[in-house]
């Protein structure tokens, strides 16, 4: 049997990855996230000897090295990182934004990714592994207010292919997941818990799914060991680029 661990895993793209693979009956899984009573019920549903509930606020490397250090010995033989923790925060323009969401964000999106896949590199190259990391179209495609979300998913885009070219020759995978238009709690965060503007942005769109993701996840993993996936870009059919903002009225 084989280990994931899955960051960000209490709701979401993270909590439908670990069902998938569990589910499966070939995989158990370490669930990580600041829930603990989402991880709980997680953990309980799919059965505890296949999912252990690591609770930790990832931006908190001495919580996440202490709870990475606590992992049983049956989930310690880790084949996949699946890097999914993250957020974005507000919608407003760069000069009307709080600073201390763009450094959460940053923090969440940036720092603490890197800080447990450092972490976690060794094991991954010993058991010659795989890492997934979840990224956006934001990361690739800007628009107004995406600014830090957009900048901190094209550093993971950028890290991701430049790890797989650190890790040439060790037999890890890197492979980065850009999805588009995505119905999850992710635009609530990202609006304060504005239920209605969360669904505003849905609404009529046929959004992807966090189950559409966690297959995306199971195919890249499960492909022949010599096969790597380096950037899986997914949008809805209802989602395609928009083109170039052009103002009229400020020319000089």
């Amino acid at each position: 049997m084989k280990t994931l661990l899955v960051t960000g895993a209490t709701a979401g793209f993270g909590a439908a990855i670990v069902e998938r693979f569990v589910s499966s009956g070939a995989w158990r899984a370490i669930a990580t996230g600041r829930r603990q009573d989402r991880l709980d019920a997680l953990a309980d549903r799919l059965g505890r000897d296949r999912v252990h509930a690591a609770c930790f606020d990832i931006r908190d490397a001495d919580a996440m090295a202490a709870a990475l250090d606590a992992v049983p010995a049956p989930f310690r033989d880790l084949d996949l990182l699946v890097n999914n923790a993250g957020l974005a925060l507000g919608t407003a323009p760069a000069q009307a934004c709080d600073l201390a969401q763009w450094r959460q964000m940053i923090d969440t999106n940036v720092t603490a990714l890197v800080t447990i896949t450092h972490r976690l590199l060794p094991v991954l190259i010993e058991r010659r592994g795989a890492i997934v990391n979840i990224g956006s179209i934001a990361g690739v495609y800007p628009y107004a207010g995406g600014n830090v979300y957009g900048a901190t998913k094209a550093f993971v885009e950028q890290f991701s292919l430049n790890l797989r070219s650190d890790l040439h020759g060790t037999g890890v995978r890197v492979s980065v997941i850009e999805p588009g238009l995505a119905e999850t709690e992710f635009t609530l965060v990202r609006n304060g818990g504005d239920q209605a503007a969360s669904d505003a942005l849905y609404a009529g769109a046929q959004p992807i799914t966090a189950a559409d993701v966690a297959e995306s996840t199971w195919w890249i993993a499960n492909l022949p060991p010599h096969l790597n996936i380096n950037r899986l870009e997914v949008m809805p059919v209802s989602q395609s680029l928009a083109g170039l903002q052009i103002d009229r009225g400020s020319a000089r």
